[in-house]
């Protein structure tokens, strides 16, 4: 089928669904897509009629495999493990790995299809892809999560390295994971190359990767507000999550003088209206990240501040919070229709994504309709792909950049990636639709190198 001649969305969802069954969030992930590509399509045959887009609903390949461990009681435990190579047009593959219970294919497939559009963005030489496993990090000991960190590289290492395929850190895969990770495929492979990202400073690591990505989605909205010549200081900012994106989202706003007001995790949410400083943040991040506890103790910890645990209920109070700005940066699909809604009534004028694909398409077009300033996550929360692209770099070069010189650089791949957005994402009257201009850019990158490169 030639979908770019085709009359509807529907006949092409038709396509994909019956040839990608019970894969939700793969779906969700073409749909919004492939709603901005249409028009465009039409208008430029030559993408219709090599097929671009049909390509590019489908992986390069998949890898699948068991992975076998033992814990520390001396049991076996079985885990599966995932690679999804998408796309490799303009570089080597690039993606996280997400070690999280909720991991199966379809999952890893909308990341890896996402990510193809992301890495475009940025400029660098990346392709996409996305991997990892349903092992769950949480209440492991270290030794339990080296031991299975060692048992997945002994089948990964098959497919990756500074030239093939390079992973890096995802939900459940932070410092401690990547360096087992390494170790593992250094020992196996006998190599030592950047075929990692996210490493340690001291052995090949960039500067400034933990915040690349909290701190690109800030330097996002600060464009996206320059539009409209504004700023980002003085703004109540209502944050989700409390994790590596969350932290240095949070981080930026505050020496930006924002006012970041919220975080939170899979047990509920803090609200501090006086807001999070940098010397609350430091306490965050020592309990997330060294004692591994949970948000709600900041309530008991700061007087003033307010816990609400997470409600079965239809929407999330979070974002029902008065407030100018909104970043949420915990997970896919946190905010839904109704969030949307509450968040453009109580004055959130600025919505820059640091999570993959954290908005319904409900939301979405909920934000699109009101006219609002909406950084969707593959242009929004590309900065930390940006910095990996450029530890590549820094690896190939056997040099290691100064932290000022990274985020300089870091600054400029996001402002290029919104220029990008405003070229193609400018409608008549002159509201960006950044939805559009993000996911033309992002194909039009890949589409031309398909094209030159032939049918393979």
């Amino acid at each position: 089928m030639a979908w770019g001649l085709t009359r509807d969305i529907e006949t092409f969802m038709g396509y994909v669904k019956d040839r990608n069954p019970h894969e939700p969030e793969f779906h969700q992930a073409v749909f919004e897509v492939a709603s901005s590509l249409l028009p465009f399509l039409k208008k430029n045959p030559k993408y219709a009629k090599a097929k671009v887009l049909e390509r590019l609903i489908f992986p390069d390949r998949v890898y699948s495999f068991a992975v076998s461990w033992v814990d520390d009681r001396g049991e076996i435990q079985i885990n599966m493990g995932y690679r999804v190579q998408w796309n490799n047009e303009i570089g080597p593959y690039k993606g996280g790995l997400r070690f999280h219970p909720s991991v199966y294919l379809g999952k890893l497939k909308f990341l890896a299809f996402e990510q193809t559009f992301k890495n475009a963005l940025t400029t660098l030489e990346m392709g996409g892809a996305k991997g990892g496993s349903d092992f769950d990090p949480k209440g492991k000991s270290d030794n339990e999560v080296m031991r299975f960190c060692q048992a997945f590289m002994n089948e990964l290492y098959k497919w990756i390295g500074e030239n093939i395929d390079v992973p890096a850190g995802d939900i459940g895969v932070g410092a401690r994971e990547i360096g087992y990770l390494f170790g593992a495929w250094k020992k196996l492979t006998g190599k030592w190359g950047g075929a990692f990202t996210g490493k340690g400073p001291g052995w090949g690591g960039s500067l400034m990767r933990p915040e690349a990505t909290g701190y690109g989605a800030v330097y996002f909205a600060e464009e996206m507000l320059k539009t409209r010549g504004d700023t980002i200081e003085g703004k109540i900012c209502l944050v989700s999550g409390s994790g590596n994106v969350a932290q240095y989202t949070v981080q930026r706003l505050v020496r930006l003088g924002a006012k970041p007001v919220t975080m939170s995790d899979s047990d509920g949410f803090i609200y501090d209206p006086e807001g999070i400083n940098e010397e609350k943040l430091a306490w965050v991040m020592e309990l997330k990240n060294v004692r591994r506890g949970r948000i709600g103790e900041y309530a008991d910890e700061f007087s003033g501040a307010r816990y609400f645990a997470v409600a079965a209920v239809n929407h999330n109070p979070l974002w029902n919070i008065p407030a100018q700005c909104a970043f949420p940066s915990a997970t896919e699909n946190e905010i839904n229709g109704i969030d949307a809604k509450n968040l453009t009534a109580n004055g959130v004028y600025v919505v820059s994504e640091g999570a993959n694909m954290p908005s319904t398409i409900d939301a979405v077009n909920q934000f699109v309709d009101a006219r609002i300033l909406y950084g969707p996550g593959k242009a929004a929360n590309a900065g930390g792909v940006a910095v990996s692209g450029l530890e590549m770099s820094q690896n190939s070069m056997r040099e290691s950049w100064s932290w000022a010189e990274v985020n300089d650089r870091l600054r400029e791949i996001m402002r290029r990636i919104h220029e990008s957005c405003v070229k193609y994402g400018r409608e008549e009257d002159g509201f960006v639709n950044y939805v559009n201009g993000a996911n033309i850019a992002g194909f039009v990158k890949v589409a031309d190198a398909m094209i030159d490169q032939g049918v393979i």
